[in-house]
């Protein structure tokens, strides 16, 4: 398992994730090229580029100095993503990112120029399994859905390449209102992952489809990670 590298800058967020369950499918490169800025290069593993859709739960979020608050300190959310490399370095790139709290969409797009969007969500948990329904509803942005139910399987996901190359990442890259691109650097653990069950109530294809992708007709590769503490540190310019 690699070593995440040396911070840049002090933490300022502190959180939990939970809940999560990582699906991807492979896409060939040239679907995906066309939406990275210049200078932010696609990762690819045997050739093949690879969609992240990831829905979860954020708990006990607090800033540096300060605790949790209620109310505004857990919330669902879910992720479109990629994998890429800026001068090197591999990291995540976010096409969208969906929360029920709107403090947190407003901070996350102002402070870590990330593209946030206000939706209306509901999770469920019964037992191990975990239901998770969203709906965008933020003011100009286009609609998207997501429906479904997950389940962590039995055994741990053993650490192969590919299950490496989409999960050990630890920053993320994102343009701010300039262009500029910048790279926010996260602090955990490695992942504790097991195989997942995925039961679809609606298709995870309209998450896609403002991006002008198609989601392949083979089942998505499936994860659930164990709840994982994670502190951000403040973005920095990198292009």
């Amino acid at each position: 398992m690699s070593t995440p590298p040396p911070r840049t800058s002090p933490w300022v967020l502190a959180m939990t994730w939970r809940d999560l369950l990582f699906m991807h499918w492979p896409l060939a490169p040239a679907h995906l090229e066309p939406l990275l800025p210049p200078g932010v290069v696609l990762d690819t593993l045997d050739g093949a580029a690879w969609l992240g859709i990831v829905p979860f739960t954020m708990a006990a979020v607090r800033p540096r100095g300060a605790p949790s608050v209620p109310g505004v300190s857990r919330f669902p959310e879910l992720n479109v993503r990629t994998y890429v490399r800026v001068r090197g370095r591999p990291g995540v790139w976010f096409f969208s990112l969906e929360a029920s709290q709107a403090l947190a969409v407003a901070l996350a797009r102002r402070y870590f120029h990330l593209p946030y969007y206000r939706a209306r969500m509901r999770v469920y948990k019964r037992g191990d399994v975990t239901a998770f329904c969203s709906s965008r509803t933020h003011r100009g942005a286009p609609r998207a859905h997501f429906s479904g139910r997950y389940w962590p399987l039995g055994g741990e996901t053993v650490g192969d390449a590919l299950t490496h190359f989409l999960t050990e990442r630890y920053c993320f890259y994102s343009a701010d209102r300039r262009g500029r691109i910048v790279r926010g650097d996260v602090a955990h653990r490695p992942w504790q992952l097991r195989p997942a069950a995925w039961v679809a109530e609606s298709s995870p294809q309209a998450m896609v489809t403002p991006l002008g992708l198609a989601l392949p007709s083979v089942p998505p590769l499936l994860h659930h990670a164990a709840p994982l503490r994670v502190v951000a540190h403040r973005p920095v310019r990198v292009l």
